[in-house]
């Protein structure tokens, strides 16, 4: 059996939690014993977020004011490595025999995506309305509500392939347990002379893992997030989770372009190109999410 498993960034950094290694640490240590079931016996694909982390390195780069801050591509590359390095040191700690690889990936997108003029990606930190305002008005970024707060939006083309997919296929034809597309990718394009080129963008990592899960024709999709289900009407009094749905019945349209809505959006293009299943859950609840008593299932 194989699968891919996309774990969010906000579920390794809780949202208003202070942004340490300590608590990433922590956070991914609680996952392990979740993540180690899920993946016991079968070929898995790890694809996870970076939203809290790339927004910290962004804010953390505009700080330094001696040199130039990096480009989000390059903060996308580094936090592939920090999150890669944590998740694999964890997952090696809980099984010694199998063997796990961090792999740097880039994902292609189209540079022309009309994505780059309305950014919908949320990255780093909740704010104040009254921060987000000071920010936008000093550094010139684009915020967007997030519950109470709101948080910094960004470019999110959509990924039209994985550059690194071979070496992926390989790895696991291996056996190993391979970590990969770390928020999504680094984001690249071509020129005209097809030479590949970073982007200034945070591609969405729960599309890449349902275009990876399709083109790597695994058994399903894992969703894992730091809410227990998908919801109708969310944030509203009425309110209430969504247990078991066909891919067909699902708008992603109803769910909030930031958060829900690529989750739904993935787990329906796998669903209706595969006839497979795809499950969206809490990563605290691994085993209730398998065992169907949780989560949200899409079916065909």
């Amino acid at each position: 059996m194989r699968q891919v498993v996309a774990l969010g960034g906000n579920a390794l950094l809780r949202r208003g939690e202070l942004a340490s290694a300590a608590n990433q640490r922590r956070n991914v240590a609680r996952a392990i014993v979740g993540l180690t079931m899920a993946c016991d016996d079968v070929q898995t694909l790890l694809v996870h977020g970076n939203g809290p982390q790339v927004g910290l390195l962004a804010l953390q780069a505009e700080a330094y004011t001696a040199a130039p801050a990096y480009p989000l591509d390059m903060l996308g590359a580094e936090t592939q490595g920090m999150i890669g390095y944590i998740l694999a040191q964890e997952l090696r700690n809980a099984r010694p025999e199998r063997p796990v690889a961090a792999l740097l990936t880039q994902t292609l997108v189209d540079a022309d995506d009309s994505a780059f003029q309305h950014p919908t990606k949320p990255i780093g930190p909740v704010y104040t309305p009254d921060q987000a305002r000071a920010l936008s008005q000093a550094r010139g970024w684009s915020f967007a509500i997030d519950g109470a707060g709101q948080r910094r939006v960004v470019a999110s083309p959509a990924p039209i392939a994985v550059i690194e997919q071979s070496v992926i296929e390989g790895l696991m034809a291996a056996g190993t347990l391979v970590i990969c597309a770390g928020g999504g990718g680094v984001p690249v394009a071509r020129d005209q002379t097809g030479r590949l080129r970073g982007l200034e963008a945070v591609i969405d990592k729960d599309l890449v893992a349902a275009l990876l899960a399709i083109r790597l024709d695994v058994d399903r999709l894992m969703i894992l997030t730091d809410v227990d289900a998908v919801y109708r009407e969310w944030g509203e009094p009425g309110a209430a989770p969504i247990r078991q749905v066909r891919a067909d019945d699902l708008a992603d349209s109803a769910f909030a372009e930031g958060s829900m809505g690529p989750k739904v959006r993935a787990a329906r293009q796998f669903v209706q190109a595969t006839g497979r299943e795809a499950f969206i859950g809490s990563l605290d609840d691994v085993a209730g999410l398998l065992a169907r008593t949780c989560g949200t299932l899409v079916t065909p």
